[in-house]
């Protein structure tokens, strides 16, 4: 962990580190940097304006040197400061006419802070107008005028006072003044918006805007600390318009790039006695500063400002290269925006343009910029950076002395970078991450049904979310195949990276037609954590992610979100987030009846039945577990519920409560004179007069079922696993354990094994070692009409899992409500409705799969044989 990291701030040095950005420059000469492995980059950062001269000016050291040489006192208050009163002098003499008086700082956010003060007491007024989009700092003040939420809320920003308006809209600001006369103090702009992403407002917008401040009595204030001394190829953006402000803010240039140095420059009328004597700052206008600030405008204003006009000149030939590209990648690039050295290129990338990519979901994630500024420094050996509030664009603002070469140097990079990633290549274009940027064959062709994005803006009769997460590093794979030309171990990395910087995002979309016609719409959102990476994150933290996903679902339209996979798990079958302003279902109903069906049909091919069986339930104390038991001892012998053996007693009282629920459930079936099969459970207890009657009490049937327990129980509980699979028929496995439970040596000649759990229990060795055992994919759904849900999660065209198959019934019959939340939500009466649900909006049982694939008569016709062969 390098030093910025571990002792000035982490969690920016573990962004940088995880995006490769994490640079430690060692030299610094001209335009260009060399870090500590001895490689070269042409910056084209220039420290968001800071570097005008490049890095190390000689004119500027020698300025300082020269200082020293003297001996001339850098801090010195309160004195007449002599370096500073000839800084101000200057700054006066070459700023537009009507600026007199200049107030010195140690920074830009500090300038403006210095004139809000400065027109609030001018003006005796509170109101500071501001743009939306606008950036002017970060201090309180200054965050307070800046047009941005995401940087104001952590800091109650912004304070009292301040309001906003439309960036380049006169008619706005006009009706903002008129409807707060005598209110505001000033109004606060910028010519270029710079961290607003490179914005250049219409022509005569300034001027107009001056007029109309001073129409109202407002004082204009002008931030030029990012345009100001050169950067748009004019001293001033102002001059461009002939705009003279009441107050002008400097800072960045004016330091030549070696010392920090601010300047709040106003007019006579804008400046006040009140101001002068209560504003102050120790390090301010101290005359190290100031002797570089002079040499700083000597240098910009030397031979008649001949370093401005080739900025002038070299930006206009960068903006028309640039300008080049964007038509070579119309696709990619949007827009190029700026003057001079301060230009923009937004990026026109989402995920419509690489559906079925990472590369869609950094887009959207407001990540593909920080990405490509990664690729660009690490592939290119250019340094740039994305604006801060405009995070599809890439800042392209080189230091002023950067010649016309240099600026083909960073065309041929752009467009180095821009071919790779028109190939929608993830892995391509990420390889260097993790190292994998060794010359290996990344060719990949996306499968076009994985990029197909539907969902149109007509009128739905419901719309949906579903939380998906990948549940291994398979699953990317499946996501994006480009990933494939990784290995495990660099995948693993990969995602490592991927996982912390991510928020839950949109995968897909699809659109469902119920067999009556109605139509729904729905979105599924991944959260970006492996099952284990779940299990393994704090339990409030998961919480945290699953809410994050929920609260994106709300906000995309949902009016029911569907918790799959482990988002289940760790909010306790939804318990934890049943009052997130939406309902939500885990989709565990419709998961029994599912695996039930799949089970019955299994047993049917093989000739079994199922009266004559014993079933297990693998995982019987969860709300899947509990309800398949319910369902199947309608139809089997006997039933071996088997519970978590690491909290033993806590399993058996709950495994002998869900025994008694059965057989109370069973009594009054009995009652209800129910046609059980001979054989049954049903049937057995029918017998037996010892059975409670149904309006006894839990508890009663409980206790029947303790005193009954043992090897001729129709019900038998256990925590031991290996002792209990050699004894069943049927196994149903729904657990939340990541482990292999299920192995070729704890199972029964002839089982058939549902496996609803994933990640999966049962190892995949059963395949090849077993023959005779049949491995079955529980809750897999055919939807009606088959449609594409936007990703295949596996499975052919128009197959999910039951659990999502709940999500979409539900929106079908638009039943708005917490469904099959907690172990209780799963009951008989949440069963019976989705199996309506389904036979109403045609919802099926799909072709039987195994181990993802689905299950042809060579596998059928395989175990048969093999269980014939061992009864012969």
């Amino acid at each position: 962990m390098n030093k910025f990291r571990k002792f000035v701030n982490p969690f920016l040095g573990e962004l940088l580190e995880n995006i490769e950005l994490d640079k430690e420059f060692t030299e610094g000469k001209g335009c260009y940097l060399w870090d500590n492995s001895g490689d070269r980059y042409l910056d084209c950062i220039a420290n968001y304006g800071a570097v005008p001269f490049g890095y190390n000016p000689k004119e500027i050291w020698d300025s300082i040197i020269e200082m020293k040489e003297k001996q001339e006192p850098s801090l010195v208050q309160p004195s007449a400061l002599k370096a500073a009163g000839e800084l101000a002098q200057k700054l006066v003499e070459i700023t537009p006419p009507g600026l007199d008086y200049v107030t010195f700082t140690n920074s830009g956010t500090e300038a403006v802070e210095a004139a809000i003060k400065l027109c609030r007491s001018t003006t005796e007024r509170q109101g500071i107008l501001a743009t939306d989009n606008s950036f002017h700092g970060k201090t309180l003040g200054s965050l307070s005028a800046t047009g941005n939420s995401e940087y104001q809320k952590a800091f109650c920003a912004p304070v009292a006072g301040f309001d906003f308006v439309s960036y380049g809209s006169l008619d706005l600001l006009q009706t903002q003044l008129e409807e707060k006369p005598d209110y505001y103090a000033a109004f606060i702009v910028e010519p270029v918006q710079g961290e607003g992403g490179i914005i250049e407002p219409p022509a005569g917008y300034l001027k107009e805007a001056r007029e109309l401040c001073r129409e109202y009595g407002v004082l204009f204030i002008l931030d030029e600390i990012q345009t100001g001394l050169g950067r748009t190829g004019s001293l001033f953006a102002c001059e461009d318009e002939d705009v003279i402000p009441d107050v002008l803010l400097l800072a960045k240039a004016l330091g030549g790039g070696i010392v920090p140095v601010g300047a709040c420059i106003s007019s006579k009328e804008a400046y006040n006695e009140e101001f002068a004597n209560k504003h102050s700052s120790t390090f301010a206008g101290n005359t190290l500063a100031c002797r570089v600030g002079l040499k700083a405008l000597d240098i910009l204003t030397a031979d008649d400002q001949k370093l401005i006009h080739n900025v002038q000149k070299n930006g206009k030939f960068l903006r028309e290269q640039l300008v080049q590209l964007k038509e070579k990648y119309p696709e990619l690039i949007k827009a190029i925006r700026g003057r001079g050295f301060m230009l923009g290129v937004e990026f026109g990338v989402d995920r419509h343009t690489f559906p079925g990519s990472l590369l869609g979901i950094m887009a959207d994630q407001e990540l593909l910029t920080p990405v490509i500024s990664s690729y660009l420094l690490n592939k290119e050996k250019l340094r740039v950076a994305p604006t801060l509030n405009g995070n599809t664009v890439i800042r392209v603002e080189p230091p002023l002395i950067m010649n016309q070469e240099q600026c083909r140097e960073i065309v041929r990079g752009f467009d180095n970078m821009l071919a790779v990633m028109q190939q929608g290549n993830t892995a391509r274009f990420i390889s260097y991450l993790i190292g994998a940027d060794d010359g290996r064959d990344f060719t990949y062709t996306a499968d076009e049904e994985d990029r197909i994005i539907t969902g149109s803006k007509q009128d739905y009769r419901g719309r949906f979310a579903f939380l998906i997460h990948p549940l291994d590093l398979e699953n990317y794979l499946e996501f994006d195949g480009s990933l494939n030309a990784f290995s495990e171990e660099e995948l693993a990395k990969l995602t490592g990276r991927w996982n912390k910087m991510v928020d839950p995002f949109l995968v897909s979309e699809t659109e469902i037609t119920s067999r009556n016609g109605s139509k729904i719409y729905g979105e599924f959102i991944s959260i970006p954590y492996t099952t284990r990476e779940l299990l393994e994150l704090p339990g409030q933290t998961a919480v945290d992610e699953v809410k994050k996903a929920i609260k994106l679902a709300r906000e995309r339209g949902a009016e029911i979100v569907g918790l799959g996979a482990y988002t289940s798990v760790v909010t306790m079958g939804g318990l934890y987030v049943r009052n997130e302003d939406i309902p939500v279902t885990t989709g565990n109903s419709y998961t029994v009846v599912a695996a039930v069906e799949a089970v019955i049909e299994a047993l049917n091919k093989l000739d079994v039945k199922p009266e004559s069986s014993t079933a297990a339930i693998v995982g019987a104390t969860g709300s899947i577990g509990k309800g398949t038991a319910v369902l199947l001892s309608q139809t089997v012998s006997r039933l071996l519920l088997i519970g978590n053996p690491s909290n033993r007693e806590s399993s058996r009282k709950r495994l002998y409560r869900i025994a008694g629920e059965i057989y109370r459930y069973l009594s009054e079936n009995i009652k209800n004179n129910y046609p059980f099969k001979p054989g049954s459970i049903g049937a057995r207890l029918a017998e037996r007069a010892d059975l409670p009657a149904p309006e006894a009490s839990l508890s009663d049937f409980v206790d029947f079922a303790r005193n009954i327990n043992g090897q001729g129980s129709p019900i038998i509980i256990s925590t031991s696993i290996d002792k209990m699979l050699p004894l069943a028929d049927e196994i149903i496995c729904a657990t939340n354990s990541i482990k292999e439970l299920i192995t070729p040596s704890n199972l029964k000649h002839g089982a058939v094994v549902c496996d609803i759990s994933r990640p999966k229990n049962v190892s995949k060795d059963i395949e090849d070692v077993r023959p005779d055992v049949l491995v079955i994919d529980g809750g897999v759904i055919e939807v009606p009409g088959r449609p594409s849900m936007g990703w295949n999660f596996g499975f052919k065209k128009g197959l999910v899992y039951a659990c999502m198959a709940e999500t979409m019934m539900l929106t079908m019959d638009n039943h708005f409500e917490n469904t099959s939340i907690g172990s209780s939500g799963v009951n008989l009466d949440s069963i019976l409705y989705t199996m309506d649900l389904a036979e109403k909006h045609g919802f099926k049982l799909a072709e039987l799969r195994s181990f993802d694939r689905p299950l042809g008569p060579e596998r059928w016709n395989t175990v048969r044989d093999a269980v014939l062969a061992k009864s012969i």
